[in-house]
């Protein structure tokens, strides 16, 4: 699963297709997308998918309707396929609901949560049902080493009105044993804040945590478990409830400099290949009882950006990414999205890759607003894009040449919760609205980057 992304990916996410082509390369990625005759998902040649599951028409196993607004998910092998535990990033509004079931639910007066799915070795949907309820705003989150799934709040909410309970947490859901999940318990200890996604170390068991948040900007955030923890199933759990569990190990903000110069903003970096130093500066109170965490530190004590998303572990380090960045809210300087790697042995985030200022959104050779982001094992990444205009899953070889995955023919939502399967020849992926969850295989491989080769 290496990679090593390099290169601007505006400088040559427009022309290398047709670049390639004129000079009979070989293709970028797996070649153009083919539109589909559905009108749901266009793919490249030799691709195609089945839809696993549909917000409101797919039914629970209790009979009640698929949650809208599918979002982070994670995929857990097993013998006969696996199970994909998929976020619903439900705020409110939404149609279908995550059903408040009785032992699964935290707080009644919210109607996020998790459901699991399970799929065959196909990625047919065999079984699905609802494994944490009652939670709020539940955006992505990671795989743990031990097997588990932590899901995270995008909130502040506090308790009031309809909510019995405060809200912005995160919730480690187990995905094969359901008795496991029931009593939902908040990972006080990871702060509350509107949490975004996170990567675990597996050597330390360091949580890594991104925030999406404005006003001031978000942080990113390193959790580092007390002595003597001993990770595995239920241990985040019980940890969360020994005495002192609200605030068990240290939970650290990122504070980035480049030789005696603080970086104040990630948006500072423009070129691919920028590495800045990194130094973590403690919490004060991570419960944020009167002030949101990220107001409790100074710009001239952490680094900040403007949109915090998606996160991964590969590679010895946390993969994260920045969505975008513009003059009006703030940042130093603009772009589209930002590929960040932290080397948690040198202390040090490098720039991956940058996505210029998307010139127009509607056109299929641009992108902008990546958001999820997973690992392939054929090499490069695969972000699912959430900004303006048309809307892909994008892939990044490991040259730094972006490709289009996927695009959605439907209409204008963000693709979500992009994850392999355990033998790689499934990609899970979401179109958050009206809400699928979608199985793609194809002839999968290393995808050329426009250059001769793969």
């Amino acid at each position: 699963m290496g990679i090593a992304i390099i290169g601007s990916i505006d400088a040559i996410a427009g022309p290398a297709a047709a670049q390639a082509a004129q000079a009979g390369l070989k293709p970028v990625g797996y070649g153009p997308l083919v539109t589909d005759p559905a009108g749901l998902l266009a793919l490249p040649k030799g691709f195609s998918y089945k839809i696993v599951a549909q917000a409101g028409k797919t039914l629970l196993e209790t009979g009640e309707p698929t949650p809208s607004d599918a979002d982070g998910t994670g995929f857990f092998p097993s013998r006969d396929g696996g199970v994909l535990v998929n976020n619903h990033e439900i705020g409110g509004g939404e149609p279908f609901g995550v059903p408040t079931l009785p032992g699964l639910t935290y707080d009644p007066g919210a109607h996020g949560g998790t459901t699991n799915i399970e799929v065959d070795k196909h990625g047919n949907r065999v079984r699905e049902y609802v494994s944490v309820a009652g939670t709020h705003n539940n955006c992505a989150g990671g795989i743990t080493p031990w097997g588990t799934w932590l899901t995270c709040e995008e909130t502040e909410q506090r308790a009031g009105g309809a909510f019995q309970k405060d809200h912005g947490y995160v919730f480690e859901v187990d995905p094969f044993d359901r008795k496991a999940n029931i009593d939902p318990v908040p990972l006080k200890f990871l702060g509350r804040f509107s949490h975004e996604a996170v990567a675990v170390d597996p050597h330390t068991s360091a949580i890594y945590e991104t925030e999406d948040a404005n006003a001031p900007h978000g942080l990113y955030f390193r959790w580092t478990p007390p002595e003597n923890f001993r990770a595995g199933k239920g241990a985040l759990r019980a940890l969360a409830l020994s005495q002192g569990g609200d605030t068990a190990g240290t939970l650290q903000a990122m504070s980035c400099s480049k030789g005696t110069r603080h970086i104040a903003d990630l948006s500072e970096a423009t070129q691919p290949g920028t590495k800045y130093k990194v130094t973590w500066v403690d919490v004060p109170d991570r419960g944020a009882a009167t002030v949101s965490v990220r107001k409790q530190l100074t710009n001239d004590q952490v680094t900040r950006a403007r949109k915090l998303e998606g996160a991964w572990w590969a590679d010895g380090g946390a993969y994260f990414v920045s969505s975008y960045a513009r003059t009006s809210d703030g940042s130093v300087n603009e772009h589209d999205g930002q590929v960040w790697f932290y080397d948690p042995e040198s202390e040090t985030i490098t720039l991956k890759t940058i996505f210029g200022v998307n010139p127009d959104p509607e056109q299929d050779t641009n992108y902008d607003g990546p958001d999820n982001i997973t690992v392939s094992p054929y090499g490069g990444i695969i972000l699912a894009e959430d900004g303006e205009g048309l809307s892909h899953l994008v892939g990044v070889t490991k040259h730094g040449t972006a490709y289009p995955m996927a695009r959605n023919e439907l209409n204008d939502s963000e693709f979500t919760g992009p994850t392999f399967n355990g033998d790689g020849k499934i990609l899970f992926a979401n179109i958050q609205t009206p809400g699928y969850v979608l199985a793609i295989t194809g002839p999968w491989g290393r995808p050329g980057d426009g250059h001769g080769g793969h």
